[in-house]
């Protein structure tokens, strides 16, 4: 069977279990079935799912999720916690990592396909600057204000967007993630070995000096005048949501250990520039380390100074100043070092050579 399809099998033309008088969904009756894009889950009938060898290693919800866009994370969780998802006729947890040629039952689901999820594409791809490419991964200069992946009420993101670009692509998936906000370096993965590859390097970690893990540097505006060249910062970061079921990520002794190191780059009277070099890859890692030391990114909306976040605006700052600069690791096919980098957005550079007219320099390169 080609990759990307579904086969469905309505319960009509399953067989019954002679003991429990039940419609049997087996490989089978597949001659008696008629075949769906992977997109296309039925909702009026099972689906079944074949994994090819591009599809394993997959998490089983995050597969789930990608080929029943428009459902709820919280609906896909319920089916499989049921036992209404079904892997080779067995329950499956969440976190079942998928094997060529595994069967997965799909039960009916209504699926949100709204036309202007496609307009959304359309107008995403235009700006999506190629960094590098090769036949094992992508890199895009994600601009802000676009989310890595449709969800959490957003329909459509850079991965939706490259895979609309290239319909031809047999694979595409993200490899790391960036807050929505955030811009630069993304690595997309073209292969399922290169992709695996990268997962592995990301939870190293910032160890790319053992020849291993990735280095990630980000540039960061941040209101306040950082004092220290180099700070080395070790805060345990924990996650919790409000009431409104939004995400959070607090210090806090219960949370996970989390190292980031900042350098100075440039100061003026009440900003500074910073490089933020991640040792360990936490949610909104960098954002709340520095709102915790009293130093909020400029621009942020979550963690920031909702005051000075208001008159930025009008001084040209229309997003969060924090944007990933560059990243040094391993191909993840041939092991040779690549040196990525991203240049800095014209609008923060635009920023800062307006601050830079306001206010007096005293530190780093005159910008």
């Amino acid at each position: 069977m080609p990759a990307g399809k579904c086969v469905a099998i309505t319960k009509e033309s399953a067989p019954l279990d002679g003991l429990t008088a039940q419609r049997l969904f087996q490989a089978k009756t597949q001659t008696e079935i008629s075949i769906f894009k992977m997109a296309e889950v039925s909702k009026s009938s099972v689906t079944q799912a074949i994994i090819s060898e591009d599809e394993q290693g997959q998490r089983l919800d995050n597969f789930l999720l990608k080929i029943c866009k428009g459902v709820p994370k919280s609906h896909i969780y319920r089916i499989v916690r049921s036992g209404e998802i079904r892997v080779n006729s067995k329950r499956a947890g969440v976190s079942y990592r998928l094997q060529n040629g595994d069967i997965l039952r799909i039960p009916p689901i209504r699926i949100a396909r709204r036309e202007e999820e496609i307009v959304a594409g359309a107008e995403i791809k235009v700006t999506l600057p190629i960094v590098y490419e090769d036949e094992a991964l992508l890199v895009v200069d994600k601009p802000s204000g676009i989310a890595v992946h449709g969800g959490s009420g957003v329909s459509f993101g850079v991965i939706e967007a490259l895979r609309r670009q290239r319909p031809q692509a047999h694979f595409l998936e993200l490899a790391h993630r960036l807050d929505r906000e955030t811009s630069g370096i993304l690595l997309v993965g073209k292969k399922r070995s290169a992709l695996t590859a990268l997962h592995d390097m990301f939870r190293e970690g910032g160890q790319a000096g053992r020849g291993r893990g990735v280095d990630k540097r980000y540039l960061v505006l941040v209101k306040g005048r950082w004092m220290d060249q180099l700070r080395n910062v070790k805060l345990p970061l924990h996650k919790y949501l409000l009431e409104s079921g939004e995400r959070r990520v607090r210090v806090s002794d219960e949370g996970k250990a989390s190292h980031t190191v900042f350098r100075l780059l440039a100061r003026w009277e009440q900003f500074s520039l910073l490089e933020a070099e991640l040792k360990s890859g936490r949610t909104h890692q960098i954002r709340v380390h520095l709102a915790h030391l009293g130093f909020p990114i400029a621009g942020d909306e979550k963690y920031g100074d909702f005051t000075l976040n208001k008159s930025l605006p009008r001084a040209g700052l229309k997003r969060m100043f924090l944007h990933a600069w560059k990243m040094h690791l391993p191909h993840p096919i041939s092991g040779l070092v690549m040196a990525l980098e991203a240049p800095m957005p014209e609008a923060l550079e635009s920023f800062l050579k307006l601050l830079s007219t306001i206010e007096t320099q005293d530190y780093g390169q005159k910008i």
